[in-house]
């Protein structure tokens, strides 16, 4: 399917088959990304759990860096996208040019910034011993792969809004093939243990980046990026910003939220850290239908209101809900059925079996909000796609600062429940913050365009 066949279907086409065109190469994406983390996790699991628990607990301050480039890849796929429902083709390649340069630079500065204030920032959230000593090695590492991947989220946003979600999925199938074919062998055959798994992940993701701006720059598709006498655009920058800087900051304030969070987990021990980041990468998994068809909406919701037609983005909301929470509580019911194998499983290092036991208990908590979590998917899409993204930054930072973490606080200095609380706040939370969604969603200010034709 051609790009101009893409444009067609997402404005005329019947909506179910607009979202399944759309959403299933997204959710092969997304599981391909968890199948990696996974098999990532099981790798370095073998280790030991603490080695286990430094990826889950270097996360949020990774993700606090690059969480602008992820704003500036959400503002990219809704601007583009309004911008080719109202056939805006060279404004959308003007756009696509800015976009890329601002990306790279915020991304060199970020690497180098990361890189230096690593062992401070770890100190800061309260790690010691093996857990600090590690946790700064492969956090390190890992902000060196910050500029591929920021180039990567740009070809991923500009495909994504020209409604190609199967490009960016294979090259992200190869990338992850050869990150776990890497894997044991920096790990293990190179002995290079924790910075191994890191180092493996480098060499991905830098291939992955390099293919996939050289594909975008010899591609006949509707929107091609231009660097000949490339000069920045003070009114494209703005709108950018404007778009993208709420995103960033929703990002932003939940990594932030995520690192206040693995401080409270990690002051429950080891044990529990671990069993945290192995049950996120569970949920994560049966979350990629969700994750997809939100991921969907945003093109859908853009092309469709750049084109005026308001009355089918309501349809796509809906028919993306039934999606959403048809799988969704799927997943529910194989995860309470099948709880104790399925951690078994996925802590291949049995040398703290507490780790076995808080992971069933979190596994059965958070798997009652799955549906939640994939309305949570919904609406982000819907916001995000419109272009009006302080909703999507509110629903971000809302779940972890305003009901999140305080419960979690309140059960940890005023009950003698243990982790049970930040499991328990872990789903009220997802609760919460849906019924915020559907009030906003139903008020409609969301329809404005952000963006006008030229």
């Amino acid at each position: 399917m051609d790009t101009k066949q893409r444009r067609n279907l997402i404005l005329n086409g019947d909506i179910y088959k607009v979202i399944i065109t759309l959403s299933i190469p997204i959710m092969i994406n997304n599981l391909i990304q968890t199948l990696y983390n996974l098999a990532d996790g099981i790798w370095v699991s073998k280790l030991g759990s603490v080695y286990f628990a430094v990826t889950a607990f270097v996360w949020p301050v990774n993700f606090l860096f690059i969480s602008l480039g992820i704003g500036i890849s959400i503002a990219g796929t809704s601007l583009l996208s309004q911008l080719i429902g109202a056939a805006e083709y060279e404004e959308a390649n003007k756009y696509s040019s800015q976009i890329i340069v601002l990306s790279l630079i915020f991304s060199l500065c970020f690497t180098a910034i990361g890189y230096v204030a690593s062992p401070h920032v770890i100190k800061l959230m309260g790690a010691t011993g093996d857990l600090a000593n590690y946790s700064n090695i492969y956090l390190r590492i890992t902000f060196l792969d910050m500029p591929f991947m920021f180039l990567f989220f740009n070809f991923n946003s500009i495909m994504n809004a020209q409604g190609n979600t199967m490009l960016p999925t294979v090259l992200s199938g190869i990338s992850a093939v050869l990150n776990v074919i890497l894997d044991p062998i920096f790990i293990f055959t190179f002995n290079m243990g924790i910075a191994g798994a890191a180092i493996a992940t480098l060499i991905s993701k830098a291939l992955l980046s390099i293919v996939g701006i050289y594909i975008l720059m010899k591609s006949h598709a509707m929107i091609k990026p231009k660097f000949k006498g490339f000069r920045f655009s003070k009114d494209i920058i703005k709108r950018i910003i404007s778009v993208g800087f709420p995103s960033s900051i929703g990002q932003t304030g939940s990594a932030l939220g995520f690192m206040v969070l693995n401080s409270f987990i990690a002051s429950y021990g080891t044990a529990t850290m671990a069993a945290f980041g192995m049950i996120n990468r569970v949920t994560s998994l049966i979350m990629q239908p969700a994750m997809g068809v939100g991921a969907a909406l945003t093109s859908i919701v853009g092309q469709n209101l750049g084109s005026e037609q308001i009355d089918r983005v309501r349809e796509a909301f809906k028919k993306s809900s039934i999606f959403t929470i048809s799988f969704s509580v799927a997943g529910l019911i194989l995860l309470v059925l099948l709880d104790k194998e399925i951690v078994d499983f996925f802590m291949q290092s049995k040398d703290d079996l507490e780790v076995i036991s808080q992971g069933i208990s979190y596994l059965r908590y958070i798997s009652v909000s799955m549906p939640l979590m994939g309305m949570f998917s919904v609406f982000q899409g819907i916001f995000q796609g419109s272009g009006h993204t302080k909703y999507s930054m509110a629903m971000e930072v809302g779940r972890l600062w305003l009901v999140r973490l305080p419960m979690i606080l309140i059960f940890k200095h005023f009950t003698d429940i243990g982790p049970t609380g930040i499991w328990f706040s872990m789903s009220f939370s997802n609760l919460i913050v849906c019924l915020y969604g559907l009030a906003v969603y139903k008020r409609g200010y969301w329809q404005r365009k952000v963006i006008k034709s030229v």
